[in-house]
């Protein structure tokens, strides 16, 4: 059986990934702490949840902070109280730091609406929509200093349909979010994850 694996997970507004995280965690049983749910918005709806849940919460807020820096060196000693194994983002829309990123290197994990390498960045779908790809999804990938890049654990496939708008598209891709993440921290923390020359290698379960 793996050790107890520390799990903090960031938000920034409902946290309908975390939710995911959360509740499948529960009841898959996995070998997991879900230590602290960390936002950078007082107001993010997703609080309420991980408080009703018996989750601990905190609150860095973003707009205290003029510069990216301070932000992320005050968010890394928050975060660090909570001695994670793992840090989980999940829609938290902030650009972080290089030294951040590399505090968490192998150990920070976020969830991007496209499949990359395509399409980084914001408006997703509607980039997804506008190229006419036939194909589109989600990522859940290790975070490295380039944004939306990382060696990539897991990704899931949406057929783009005649009549999709962008917001029938992100319902789509949200449902399979919803698969994808918690699996891929499941694997996390049965300890079945390695990343070797900037892949990923996923172990066969004992």
């Amino acid at each position: 059986m793996p050790a107890m694996k520390n799990i903090v997970i960031l938000i920034s507004g409902r946290g309908s990934n975390m939710q995911a995280i959360v509740e499948t965690a529960q009841a898959e049983k996995w070998p997991v702490k879900i230590a602290a749910v960390i936002s950078n918005r007082a107001d993010a709806a997703g609080l309420d949840y991980a408080a009703a849940a018996g989750i601990p919460t905190a609150v860095v807020v973003s707009k205290d902070y003029p510069e990216r820096a301070a932000f992320d060196a005050a968010l890394q000693a928050e975060i660090d109280r909570y001695a994670p194994d793992l840090v989980v983002l999940a829609g938290f829309m902030r650009i972080l730091t290089a030294p951040f990123v590399e505090h968490y290197a192998g150990r920070l994990m976020n969830i991007h609406p496209s499949l990359l390498p395509s399409f980084p960045g914001l408006a997703t779908h509607q980039q997804a929509l506008s190229f006419g790809v036939k194909v589109h999804g989600a990522t859940v990938h290790f975070v490295t200093a380039d944004l939306d890049h990382g060696p990539i654990v897991a990704q899931a496939a949406v057929p783009v349909l005649p009549d999709d708008t962008e917001h029938s598209l992100a319902e789509r891709v949200l449902e399979q979010e919803h698969v994808i993440y918690p699996r891929a921290v499941r694997w996390f923390a049965e300890g079945r994850l390695k990343i070797e020359d900037g892949r990923v290698q996923l172990a066969s379960q004992a």
